[in-house]
């Protein structure tokens, strides 16, 4: 099957990137602004432009604080495994 892009459309790759997008309800928000303005007819190009970079430096952001989430949840259950008796707690403000 072909998009209007020319790619082939793969429902089990579609149905990951679903699956992925539920799990970060944030990043999927952050892609529904964007593609709510590709399918925008009002403003200018260049005022599509400028709202679509900053869409994208949002999912930016948005993508490194899951990342920056899952890495510190990984880097706590590593010392819990590497040190049991060690306690992992959040600093205080």
């Amino acid at each position: 099957m072909q998009t209007t892009h020319g790619q082939s459309s793969d429902p089990q790759r579609e149905k990951q990137l679903l699956e992925k997008l539920r799990s970060h309800p944030e990043l999927l928000e952050r892609f529904e602004a964007i593609l709510d303005l590709t399918e925008s007819p009002s403003g200018t190009a260049d005022q599509i432009e400028e709202w679509l970079v900053a869409e994208v430096r949002r999912l930016g952001n948005k993508a490194m604080q899951a990342w920056a989430q899952s890495a510190e949840e990984q880097a706590a259950e590593d010392l819990r495994q590497k040190t049991p008796r060690a306690r992992v707690r959040k600093k205080r403000p």
